[in-house]
């Protein structure tokens, strides 16, 4: 039932956005404006890079997978040195269900960049769903160490540490962090509330039981 939540309330954002992988996009992890792959080498990039590399985020992001795919191929094949592309591929890869291929990329990106944000985070994603937990929460956390400001990672801690660990103090934590960096999300407002209520419940028939 609480999956369920998610999954129809429009705001179930842990993979929609992820979509678009910038390493240098805001901290509130919403998508924005196409900027360079990885914050770290922006100004070392090529104009002809950064074209290339927003023209396939657009096209991944008005939802041509196939297409997006070739393009982000061909990126990688002519630069290489860039994890967001790997990212992307990783996405598209998971998108299909093909859990393989996604972490082949996603160990691309990380051999690159082992402390890039996004794939630490489509790393959790991937451990989450394949049920190792703890490893996703590992990733998770990574992500947020290396960018406190990550916002997709922390709302994917809530995520996580709600339905599948039960550990609402920790859940309220994250998707309280979330809600700072992103401050617009009526529905996780929600949530927050919700589990507000669930924990002070919690702590009134803990103290009945004492």
């Amino acid at each position: 039932m609480l999956l369920q939540r998610y999954i129809e309330s429009g705001r179930y954002c842990a993979l929609f956005l992820a979509l678009l992988v910038f390493g240098g996009c805001a901290g509130g992890g919403l998508v924005s404006a196409p900027t360079p792959v990885d914050s770290s080498a922006s100004e070392q990039a090529s104009p002809t890079a950064l074209t290339l590399y927003e023209q396939a985020t657009a096209i991944m992001a008005a939802g041509d997978f196939d297409e997006a795919e070739l393009r982000f191929k061909a990126f990688v094949l002519q630069y290489p040195e860039y994890p967001g592309a790997h990212v992307n591929l990783a996405i598209i890869e998971a998108m299909r269900h093909n859990d393989e291929a996604a972490r082949v990329y996603l160990d691309a990106a990380l051999a690159l960049n082992p402390e890039y944000p996004a794939a630490l985070n489509q790393l959790g994603q991937l451990l989450r769903r394949n049920g190792d937990f703890s490893a996703a929460e590992a990733a998770y956390l990574k992500a947020v160490t290396v960018r406190s400001d990550y916002a997709l990672a922390h709302y994917n801690l809530g995520v996580l540490y709600e339905l599948y660990l039960q550990r609402l103090d920790d859940a309220l934590t994250h998707f309280e962090a979330y809600q700072a960096l992103v401050a617009e999300d009526k529905q996780v407002e929600k949530w927050i509330a919700d589990l507000r209520r669930r924990i002070a419940a919690a702590q009134r028939t803990a103290n009945v039981a004492d």
